[in-house]
Protein backbone atom coordinates (compact mmCIF):
# COMPACT_ATOMS: atom_id res chain seq x y z
CA UNK A 1 0.00 0.00 0.00
CA UNK A 2 1.26 3.48 -0.84
CA UNK A 3 2.20 5.76 2.04
CA UNK A 4 -0.93 7.74 2.90
CA UNK A 5 -0.48 11.37 3.78
CA UNK A 6 -1.60 14.91 2.97
CA UNK A 7 0.04 17.17 0.41
CA UNK A 8 -0.61 20.75 -0.58
CA UNK A 9 0.63 24.00 -2.03
CA UNK A 10 -0.15 27.67 -1.60
CA UNK A 11 -1.08 30.13 -4.30
CA UNK A 12 0.08 32.76 -4.74
CA UNK A 13 3.45 32.01 -3.19
CA UNK A 14 3.98 35.66 -2.31
CA UNK A 15 1.42 38.07 -0.88
CA UNK A 16 1.15 41.48 0.75
CA UNK A 17 -0.76 42.44 3.86
CA UNK A 18 -4.50 42.16 3.23
CA UNK A 19 -4.20 39.70 0.35
CA UNK A 20 -5.49 36.14 0.36
CA UNK A 21 -3.41 32.97 0.04
CA UNK A 22 -5.24 29.83 -1.04
CA UNK A 23 -4.20 26.44 0.33
CA UNK A 24 -4.75 23.65 -2.22
CA UNK A 25 -4.94 20.21 -0.60
CA UNK A 26 -5.17 16.52 -1.35
CA UNK A 27 -5.74 14.33 1.71
CA UNK A 28 -5.59 10.55 1.91
CA UNK A 29 -9.11 9.13 2.28
CA UNK A 30 -10.32 12.76 2.16
CA UNK A 31 -9.44 13.12 5.84
CA UNK A 32 -9.92 16.61 7.34
CA UNK A 33 -6.71 18.61 7.57
CA UNK A 34 -5.33 20.70 10.42
CA UNK A 35 -3.57 23.80 9.00
CA UNK A 36 -0.95 25.68 11.00
CA UNK A 37 0.87 28.78 9.72
CA UNK A 38 4.09 29.93 11.39
CA UNK A 39 6.62 32.66 10.63
CA UNK A 40 10.17 31.35 10.76
CA UNK A 41 13.04 33.35 12.25
CA UNK A 42 15.30 32.57 15.17
CA UNK A 43 12.10 31.17 16.67
CA UNK A 44 9.03 29.61 15.12
CA UNK A 45 6.01 31.84 15.75
CA UNK A 46 2.56 30.38 15.07
CA UNK A 47 0.29 33.06 13.60
CA UNK A 48 -2.73 31.09 12.41
CA UNK A 49 -4.41 27.73 12.97
CA UNK A 50 -7.43 25.98 11.55
CA UNK A 51 -8.64 22.52 12.58
CA UNK A 52 -10.55 20.02 10.51
CA UNK A 53 -10.39 21.74 7.14
CA UNK A 54 -12.41 19.66 4.64
CA UNK A 55 -10.22 18.33 1.83
CA UNK A 56 -10.76 15.89 -0.98
CA UNK A 57 -8.52 13.04 -2.03
CA UNK A 58 -7.35 14.30 -5.42
CA UNK A 59 -5.23 12.42 -7.92
CA UNK A 60 -1.93 13.86 -9.08
CA UNK A 61 -2.30 14.43 -12.83
CA UNK A 62 0.26 12.65 -15.03
CA UNK A 63 1.49 16.02 -16.32
CA UNK A 64 1.53 17.69 -12.89
CA UNK A 65 5.25 18.46 -13.06
CA UNK A 66 4.76 20.64 -16.13
CA UNK A 67 1.12 21.73 -15.91
CA UNK A 68 0.40 21.73 -12.18
CA UNK A 69 -1.99 19.75 -10.01
CA UNK A 70 -5.12 21.83 -10.53
CA UNK A 71 -6.49 20.91 -7.11
CA UNK A 72 -9.26 23.14 -5.74
CA UNK A 73 -8.57 25.57 -2.95
CA UNK A 74 -9.57 23.97 0.34
CA UNK A 75 -8.82 26.96 2.57
CA UNK A 76 -8.03 30.67 2.38
CA UNK A 77 -5.60 32.55 4.61
CA UNK A 78 -5.71 36.35 4.78
CA UNK A 79 -2.36 38.05 5.43
CA UNK A 80 -2.87 39.92 8.69
CA UNK A 81 -1.45 43.46 9.03
CA UNK A 82 0.48 42.24 12.08
CA UNK A 83 2.39 39.66 10.04
CA UNK A 84 5.88 40.90 9.24
CA UNK A 85 7.58 40.18 5.94
CA UNK A 86 9.12 36.72 6.03
CA UNK A 87 8.93 33.03 5.22
CA UNK A 88 5.72 31.39 6.45
CA UNK A 89 5.70 27.64 6.98
CA UNK A 90 2.36 25.90 6.46
CA UNK A 91 2.13 22.57 8.30
CA UNK A 92 -0.58 20.19 7.11
CA UNK A 93 -1.62 17.34 9.45
CA UNK A 94 -4.08 14.46 9.12
CA UNK A 95 -4.87 11.41 11.22
CA UNK A 96 -4.72 8.00 9.53
CA UNK A 97 -5.63 5.06 11.74
CA UNK A 98 -4.52 6.91 14.86
CA UNK A 99 -1.20 8.07 13.39
CA UNK A 100 -0.48 11.67 12.50
CA UNK A 101 0.91 12.34 9.01
CA UNK A 102 2.39 15.72 8.12
CA UNK A 103 3.67 17.61 5.15
CA UNK A 104 4.66 21.21 4.45
CA UNK A 105 3.78 24.07 2.14
CA UNK A 106 4.93 27.70 2.21
CA UNK A 107 4.24 31.26 1.24
CA UNK A 108 6.11 34.53 1.63
CA UNK A 109 4.75 37.75 3.03
CA UNK A 110 6.52 40.38 0.98
CA UNK A 111 6.97 43.98 2.15
CA UNK A 112 4.50 46.60 1.05
CA UNK A 113 5.81 48.98 -1.60
CA UNK A 114 6.60 52.25 0.11
CA UNK A 115 6.76 50.67 3.55
CA UNK A 116 9.90 48.55 3.96
CA UNK A 117 10.40 47.30 7.50
CA UNK A 118 14.14 46.59 7.28
CA UNK A 119 17.21 47.93 5.44
CA UNK A 120 17.99 44.56 3.83
CA UNK A 121 16.03 42.53 1.26
CA UNK A 122 16.60 38.80 0.78
CA UNK A 123 15.22 37.09 -2.32
CA UNK A 124 14.69 33.39 -1.64
CA UNK A 125 16.07 31.16 -4.40
CA UNK A 126 12.60 29.88 -5.25
CA UNK A 127 13.36 29.52 -8.97
CA UNK A 128 16.04 27.00 -8.03
CA UNK A 129 13.69 25.19 -5.66
CA UNK A 130 11.21 24.74 -8.52
CA UNK A 131 13.89 23.67 -11.00
CA UNK A 132 14.85 20.74 -8.74
CA UNK A 133 11.36 19.91 -7.47
CA UNK A 134 10.43 16.45 -8.75
CA UNK A 135 6.93 16.16 -7.33
CA UNK A 136 4.64 14.53 -9.87
CA UNK A 137 7.17 13.99 -12.65
CA UNK A 138 10.44 15.19 -14.17
CA UNK A 139 12.35 18.24 -13.05
CA UNK A 140 14.82 20.24 -15.14
CA UNK A 141 17.44 17.55 -14.46
CA UNK A 142 15.44 14.54 -15.59
CA UNK A 143 14.15 15.66 -18.99
CA UNK A 144 11.64 18.36 -18.12
CA UNK A 145 11.78 21.68 -19.97
CA UNK A 146 9.08 23.42 -17.97
CA UNK A 147 8.02 23.06 -14.36
CA UNK A 148 4.84 24.17 -12.65
CA UNK A 149 4.82 26.33 -9.55
CA UNK A 150 1.28 25.14 -8.75
CA UNK A 151 2.06 21.81 -7.10
CA UNK A 152 3.49 20.62 -3.77
CA UNK A 153 7.21 20.61 -3.13
CA UNK A 154 8.64 17.10 -2.91
CA UNK A 155 9.76 15.93 0.57
CA UNK A 156 13.02 17.57 1.60
CA UNK A 157 12.61 20.97 -0.02
CA UNK A 158 10.67 22.64 2.79
CA UNK A 159 11.51 20.49 5.82
CA UNK A 160 14.33 18.14 6.80
CA UNK A 161 14.50 16.07 9.96
CA UNK A 162 17.72 16.30 11.98
CA UNK A 163 20.43 13.76 11.30
CA UNK A 164 23.89 13.18 9.86
CA UNK A 165 24.07 13.70 6.13
CA UNK A 166 21.81 16.73 5.67
CA UNK A 167 24.51 18.66 3.79
CA UNK A 168 25.56 17.54 0.33
CA UNK A 169 29.06 18.89 1.05
CA UNK A 170 31.49 16.32 2.47
CA UNK A 171 32.44 17.24 6.03
CA UNK A 172 35.27 14.77 6.67
CA UNK A 173 38.13 13.54 4.54
CA UNK A 174 36.75 10.29 3.19
CA UNK A 175 34.17 9.10 0.70
CA UNK A 176 31.75 7.81 3.34
CA UNK A 177 30.17 11.22 3.85
CA UNK A 178 28.86 11.45 0.30
CA UNK A 179 27.29 8.05 0.86
CA UNK A 180 25.83 9.22 4.17
CA UNK A 181 24.09 12.13 2.42
CA UNK A 182 22.48 9.74 -0.04
CA UNK A 183 21.63 7.42 2.83
CA UNK A 184 20.10 10.29 4.80
CA UNK A 185 17.81 11.18 1.89
CA UNK A 186 16.76 7.56 1.40
CA UNK A 187 16.25 6.83 5.09
CA UNK A 188 13.97 9.85 5.45
CA UNK A 189 12.13 9.25 2.15
CA UNK A 190 13.23 12.58 0.72
CA UNK A 191 13.68 13.59 -2.89
CA UNK A 192 17.07 12.50 -4.29
CA UNK A 193 17.53 16.15 -5.22
CA UNK A 194 16.69 17.35 -1.72
CA UNK A 195 20.30 18.22 -0.94
CA UNK A 196 20.59 20.60 -3.88
CA UNK A 197 17.77 23.09 -3.29
CA UNK A 198 15.15 24.20 -0.82
CA UNK A 199 14.49 26.26 2.29
CA UNK A 200 16.26 24.07 4.94
CA UNK A 201 19.61 23.90 3.16
CA UNK A 202 20.73 27.54 3.20
CA UNK A 203 18.04 30.19 3.69
CA UNK A 204 16.68 28.74 6.95
CA UNK A 205 20.01 28.87 8.84
CA UNK A 206 20.72 32.32 7.39
CA UNK A 207 17.35 33.81 8.34
CA UNK A 208 17.65 32.26 11.81
CA UNK A 209 21.12 33.77 12.29
CA UNK A 210 20.00 37.20 11.09
CA UNK A 211 17.05 37.24 13.47
CA UNK A 212 19.05 35.94 16.42
CA UNK A 213 21.67 38.64 15.87
CA UNK A 214 19.22 41.52 15.63
CA UNK A 215 19.39 42.22 11.91
CA UNK A 216 16.14 43.25 10.29
CA UNK A 217 15.29 41.44 7.07
CA UNK A 218 12.50 41.67 4.53
CA UNK A 219 11.91 38.67 2.26
CA UNK A 220 10.61 38.15 -1.28
CA UNK A 221 10.63 35.33 -3.81
CA UNK A 222 12.69 35.31 -7.01
CA UNK A 223 9.48 35.97 -8.96
CA UNK A 224 8.84 39.14 -6.93
CA UNK A 225 11.96 40.70 -8.42
CA UNK A 226 10.30 40.26 -11.82
CA UNK A 227 6.72 41.08 -10.83
CA UNK A 228 7.46 43.94 -8.41
CA UNK A 229 10.85 45.43 -9.43
CA UNK A 230 10.09 48.67 -7.60
CA UNK A 231 10.44 46.83 -4.28
CA UNK A 232 14.22 46.60 -4.47
CA UNK A 233 14.83 50.33 -4.77
CA UNK A 234 13.65 50.78 -1.17
CA UNK A 235 16.68 48.99 0.31
CA UNK A 236 20.33 49.65 0.95
CA UNK A 237 21.35 46.02 0.47
CA UNK A 238 20.13 43.11 -1.64
CA UNK A 239 21.00 39.56 -0.56
CA UNK A 240 21.27 36.25 -2.40
CA UNK A 241 22.00 33.24 -0.17
CA UNK A 242 22.90 29.60 -0.80
CA UNK A 243 22.11 27.95 -4.13
CA UNK A 244 20.64 30.63 -6.41
CA UNK A 245 21.10 29.04 -9.83
CA UNK A 246 18.08 30.03 -11.98
CA UNK A 247 17.37 33.65 -12.94
CA UNK A 248 14.89 35.16 -15.37
CA UNK A 249 15.85 38.11 -17.56
CA UNK A 250 13.52 40.62 -15.85
CA UNK A 251 14.75 39.44 -12.44
CA UNK A 252 18.34 40.03 -13.47
CA UNK A 253 17.44 43.43 -14.97
CA UNK A 254 15.99 44.46 -11.60
CA UNK A 255 19.13 43.57 -9.65
CA UNK A 256 21.58 44.96 -12.22
CA UNK A 257 19.68 48.26 -12.45
CA UNK A 258 19.75 48.47 -8.64
CA UNK A 259 23.52 47.94 -8.57
CA UNK A 260 24.12 50.35 -11.45
CA UNK A 261 22.30 53.15 -9.64
CA UNK A 262 24.20 52.73 -6.38
CA UNK A 263 22.49 49.82 -4.64
CA UNK A 264 24.63 47.31 -2.76
CA UNK A 265 24.42 43.55 -3.26
CA UNK A 266 25.91 40.60 -1.40
CA UNK A 267 25.85 37.26 -3.19
CA UNK A 268 26.52 34.91 -0.28
CA UNK A 269 25.74 32.15 -2.73
CA UNK A 270 27.18 29.92 -5.41
CA UNK A 271 26.25 28.68 -8.89
CA UNK A 272 24.52 32.06 -8.89
CA UNK A 273 22.53 33.05 -12.00
CA UNK A 274 24.12 30.29 -14.05
CA UNK A 275 20.99 29.42 -16.09
CA UNK A 276 18.43 31.74 -17.63
CA UNK A 277 14.77 30.74 -17.25
CA UNK A 278 11.46 32.32 -18.23
CA UNK A 279 8.37 32.70 -16.06
CA UNK A 280 5.26 32.17 -18.19
CA UNK A 281 1.50 31.52 -17.96
CA UNK A 282 0.28 34.36 -15.72
CA UNK A 283 -2.62 33.48 -13.43
CA UNK A 284 -5.63 35.58 -12.41
CA UNK A 285 -3.80 36.31 -9.14
CA UNK A 286 -0.92 37.77 -11.16
CA UNK A 287 2.11 35.50 -10.74
CA UNK A 288 3.27 33.19 -13.51
CA UNK A 289 2.42 29.52 -13.01
CA UNK A 290 5.20 27.98 -15.11
CA UNK A 291 8.98 28.23 -15.23
CA UNK A 292 10.58 27.35 -18.57
CA UNK A 293 14.15 26.06 -18.80
CA UNK A 294 15.32 24.11 -21.85
CA UNK A 295 18.93 23.98 -20.63
CA UNK A 296 20.79 21.34 -22.67
CA UNK A 297 17.81 21.19 -25.02
CA UNK A 298 18.08 24.92 -25.80
CA UNK A 299 17.96 24.19 -29.54
CA UNK A 300 14.30 23.23 -28.99
CA UNK A 301 13.52 26.53 -27.26
CA UNK A 302 11.06 28.33 -29.57
CA UNK A 303 12.77 31.69 -29.03
CA UNK A 304 16.02 30.51 -30.67
CA UNK A 305 16.67 32.45 -33.86
CA UNK A 306 13.87 34.95 -33.20
CA UNK A 307 13.82 38.49 -31.86
CA UNK A 308 13.22 36.90 -28.43
CA UNK A 309 16.57 35.08 -28.45
CA UNK A 310 17.90 37.23 -25.55
CA UNK A 311 15.50 35.19 -23.35
CA UNK A 312 16.92 31.86 -24.57
CA UNK A 313 16.99 29.41 -21.66
CA UNK A 314 20.64 28.41 -21.78
CA UNK A 315 23.52 29.42 -19.51
CA UNK A 316 23.96 33.17 -19.17
CA UNK A 317 27.58 32.83 -20.30
CA UNK A 318 26.51 31.17 -23.58
CA UNK A 319 28.02 32.92 -26.61
CA UNK A 320 24.46 33.08 -28.01
CA UNK A 321 23.47 35.40 -25.14
CA UNK A 322 26.83 37.04 -24.46
CA UNK A 323 25.65 38.20 -21.04
CA UNK A 324 27.84 36.38 -18.53
CA UNK A 325 26.71 36.61 -14.94
CA UNK A 326 30.21 37.93 -14.14
CA UNK A 327 28.86 41.35 -15.20
CA UNK A 328 26.59 41.26 -12.14
CA UNK A 329 28.25 39.03 -9.53
CA UNK A 330 31.89 39.27 -10.64
CA UNK A 331 32.12 35.47 -10.95
CA UNK A 332 30.60 32.47 -12.72
CA UNK A 333 30.15 28.76 -12.17
CA UNK A 334 31.74 28.37 -15.62
CA UNK A 335 35.07 29.26 -13.98
CA UNK A 336 34.33 27.42 -10.75
CA UNK A 337 32.93 23.96 -10.16
CA UNK A 338 32.65 21.66 -7.15
CA UNK A 339 34.53 21.44 -3.88
CA UNK A 340 34.28 18.51 -1.43
CA UNK A 341 31.56 16.69 -3.32
CA UNK A 342 31.94 13.32 -4.99
CA UNK A 343 35.22 13.04 -6.87
CA UNK A 344 35.83 16.79 -7.18
CA UNK A 345 38.36 18.33 -4.76
CA UNK A 346 37.24 15.61 -2.35
CA UNK A 347 39.78 16.46 0.38
CA UNK A 348 39.94 20.21 -0.21
CA UNK A 349 40.40 22.55 2.72
CA UNK A 350 36.77 23.68 2.69
CA UNK A 351 37.95 27.27 3.20
CA UNK A 352 39.48 30.21 1.34
CA UNK A 353 43.16 31.08 1.20
CA UNK A 354 43.19 34.80 2.01
CA UNK A 355 45.05 37.07 -0.44
CA UNK A 356 44.14 40.64 0.55
CA UNK A 357 43.65 40.70 4.31
CA UNK A 358 43.60 44.51 4.40
CA UNK A 359 40.15 44.73 2.82
CA UNK A 360 37.45 46.25 5.02
CA UNK A 361 35.50 42.98 5.00
CA UNK A 362 38.22 41.37 7.14
CA UNK A 363 38.28 44.04 9.87
CA UNK A 364 38.18 42.49 13.33
CA UNK A 365 38.92 38.96 12.12
CA UNK A 366 42.67 38.79 12.76
CA UNK A 367 43.16 37.27 9.31
CA UNK A 368 46.43 37.78 7.47
CA UNK A 369 47.81 36.90 4.06
CA UNK A 370 47.82 33.14 3.48
CA UNK A 371 45.47 32.32 6.34
CA UNK A 372 42.65 29.88 5.61
CA UNK A 373 39.14 31.20 6.24
CA UNK A 374 36.16 29.02 7.18
CA UNK A 375 37.62 25.54 6.78
CA UNK A 376 36.28 24.19 10.09
CA UNK A 377 32.69 24.83 8.92
CA UNK A 378 33.49 23.88 5.31
CA UNK A 379 32.18 27.21 3.99
CA UNK A 380 33.67 26.36 0.60
CA UNK A 381 31.62 23.41 -0.54
CA UNK A 382 29.21 22.01 -3.07
CA UNK A 383 28.99 24.52 -5.99
CA UNK A 384 31.47 27.32 -6.46
CA UNK A 385 31.89 30.36 -8.73
CA UNK A 386 35.13 31.89 -9.94
CA UNK A 387 36.69 34.02 -12.64
CA UNK A 388 39.59 33.95 -15.05
CA UNK A 389 42.59 35.47 -13.27
CA UNK A 390 46.33 35.75 -13.42
CA UNK A 391 49.03 36.49 -10.86
CA UNK A 392 51.12 39.63 -10.57
CA UNK A 393 53.71 39.88 -7.82
CA UNK A 394 52.12 36.91 -6.10
CA UNK A 395 48.56 38.28 -6.00
CA UNK A 396 45.59 37.26 -8.20
CA UNK A 397 44.00 39.77 -10.60
CA UNK A 398 41.02 39.17 -12.92
CA UNK A 399 41.84 39.18 -16.63
CA UNK A 400 38.36 40.43 -17.54
CA UNK A 401 38.24 37.97 -20.45
CA UNK A 402 35.10 36.32 -19.02
CA UNK A 403 33.24 39.54 -18.22
CA UNK A 404 34.45 40.07 -14.67
CA UNK A 405 34.80 43.82 -13.93
CA UNK A 406 38.43 44.89 -14.08
CA UNK A 407 38.15 46.53 -10.64
CA UNK A 408 37.04 43.26 -9.04
CA UNK A 409 39.26 42.49 -6.03
CA UNK A 410 40.01 38.82 -5.43
CA UNK A 411 40.12 38.44 -1.65
CA UNK A 412 40.28 34.66 -1.28
CA UNK A 413 40.31 31.52 -3.38
CA UNK A 414 39.90 27.75 -3.15
CA UNK A 415 40.28 25.15 -5.93
CA UNK A 416 37.13 23.83 -7.61
CA UNK A 417 36.49 21.63 -10.64
CA UNK A 418 33.61 20.63 -12.91
CA UNK A 419 32.36 17.11 -13.24
CA UNK A 420 33.88 15.17 -16.10
CA UNK A 421 32.59 12.01 -17.75
CA UNK A 422 34.54 9.94 -15.21
CA UNK A 423 33.98 12.00 -12.06
CA UNK A 424 30.25 12.76 -12.29
CA UNK A 425 28.03 11.14 -9.69
CA UNK A 426 25.47 10.67 -12.46
CA UNK A 427 27.66 9.93 -15.52
CA UNK A 428 26.19 11.05 -18.86
CA UNK A 429 25.13 8.35 -21.29
CA UNK A 430 27.19 7.67 -24.42
CA UNK A 431 26.98 10.50 -26.91
CA UNK A 432 25.98 13.07 -24.30
CA UNK A 433 28.70 15.56 -23.33
CA UNK A 434 30.07 15.73 -19.81
CA UNK A 435 29.46 18.88 -17.78
CA UNK A 436 32.92 20.27 -18.53
CA UNK A 437 32.49 19.56 -22.23
CA UNK A 438 29.06 21.17 -22.35
CA UNK A 439 30.16 24.35 -20.59
CA UNK A 440 33.21 24.67 -22.84
CA UNK A 441 31.01 24.29 -25.92
CA UNK A 442 28.72 27.12 -24.82
CA UNK A 443 31.53 29.47 -23.86
CA UNK A 444 33.90 28.84 -26.75
CA UNK A 445 31.66 27.42 -29.53
CA UNK A 446 33.33 24.02 -29.37
CA UNK A 447 34.15 21.27 -26.87
CA UNK A 448 37.48 20.17 -28.23
CA UNK A 449 40.06 19.18 -25.57
CA UNK A 450 41.82 22.55 -25.72
CA UNK A 451 38.60 24.42 -24.85
CA UNK A 452 37.73 21.96 -22.09
CA UNK A 453 41.20 22.46 -20.61
CA UNK A 454 40.57 26.22 -20.40
CA UNK A 455 37.94 25.65 -17.67
CA UNK A 456 39.37 22.51 -16.08
CA UNK A 457 41.02 24.26 -13.12
CA UNK A 458 38.40 26.43 -11.47
CA UNK A 459 38.17 28.23 -8.15
CA UNK A 460 35.74 29.47 -5.58
CA UNK A 461 36.49 33.19 -5.51
CA UNK A 462 35.60 35.48 -2.62
CA UNK A 463 35.70 39.05 -3.89
CA UNK A 464 34.20 42.49 -4.36
CA UNK A 465 33.85 45.37 -6.82
CA UNK A 466 32.19 48.78 -6.96
CA UNK A 467 29.87 49.64 -9.86
CA UNK A 468 30.16 52.82 -11.87
CA UNK A 469 27.14 54.09 -9.96
CA UNK A 470 28.76 53.45 -6.60
CA UNK A 471 27.08 50.18 -5.67
CA UNK A 472 29.26 47.72 -3.78
CA UNK A 473 28.98 44.06 -4.76
CA UNK A 474 30.25 41.19 -2.61
CA UNK A 475 30.39 37.56 -3.68
CA UNK A 476 31.28 34.51 -1.63
CA UNK A 477 31.68 32.34 -4.72
CA UNK A 478 30.29 29.32 -2.84
CA UNK A 479 26.88 27.99 -1.87
CA UNK A 480 27.95 27.17 1.68
CA UNK A 481 28.95 30.51 3.24
CA UNK A 482 25.90 30.37 5.50
CA UNK A 483 27.16 27.21 7.19
CA UNK A 484 29.89 29.32 8.75
CA UNK A 485 27.09 31.21 10.48
CA UNK A 486 25.24 28.05 11.46
CA UNK A 487 28.43 26.56 12.92
CA UNK A 488 29.30 29.86 14.67
CA UNK A 489 32.61 30.36 12.90
CA UNK A 490 33.81 33.59 14.53
CA UNK A 491 35.55 34.97 11.46
CA UNK A 492 32.69 34.21 9.07
CA UNK A 493 30.29 35.84 11.51
CA UNK A 494 32.48 38.94 11.78
CA UNK A 495 32.82 39.30 8.00
CA UNK A 496 29.05 38.92 7.60
CA UNK A 497 28.47 41.61 10.23
CA UNK A 498 30.95 43.88 8.45
CA UNK A 499 29.05 43.44 5.19
CA UNK A 500 25.66 44.04 6.77
CA UNK A 501 26.72 46.98 8.94
CA UNK A 502 28.53 48.79 6.14
CA UNK A 503 26.30 48.11 3.15
CA UNK A 504 22.81 48.09 4.67
CA UNK A 505 23.49 51.47 6.25
CA UNK A 506 24.03 53.03 2.82
CA UNK A 507 21.14 55.09 1.55
CA UNK A 508 19.14 53.35 -1.19
CA UNK A 509 19.47 54.84 -4.68
CA UNK A 510 17.00 57.55 -5.65
CA UNK A 511 16.17 55.92 -8.97
CA UNK A 512 13.33 53.47 -8.45
CA UNK A 513 12.83 54.39 -4.78
CA UNK A 514 9.30 54.60 -3.50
Amino acid sequence: MAYETVTGYCWPQSAEVGQMVAVHLSSARAQPVDVEVARIGADRTVVHQAAGVPAGDHATPPDAAAKGCGWPAAYQVEVDPAWASGYYEVVLTIDIDGKQRRSHAFFVVRPTIGAPTAPVLLALATNTWHAYNDFGGPNLYTGGTQVSLQRPMAPGYLYKPPGVGQRVTSLVDDDLVSASHVGYLRMNHLSPYGGSAGWPNWELPFVSWMDANGYGLDIVTNADLEDHPELLGQYGLYLSVGHDEYWSGPMRDTVEDFIATGGNAAFLSGNTAFWQVRLEDPTPEGPAATMVGYKGFFKDDPVLGTDRQPSLTTIWSDHLLDRPENHMTGVSFARGGYHRIGKRVTNGLGGYTVHRAGHWMFEGTGLDYGHVLGSAARVVGYECDGCDFTYRDGLPYPTGSDGTPTNFEILGTAPAAHFTRTTASRPPPPGVPGEDEYIASRLFEGRDPANVERIAHGHAVLGSYVSAGGGTVITSGSTDWVWGLAERDRQIEQITRNILDRLSASAPPETGSA
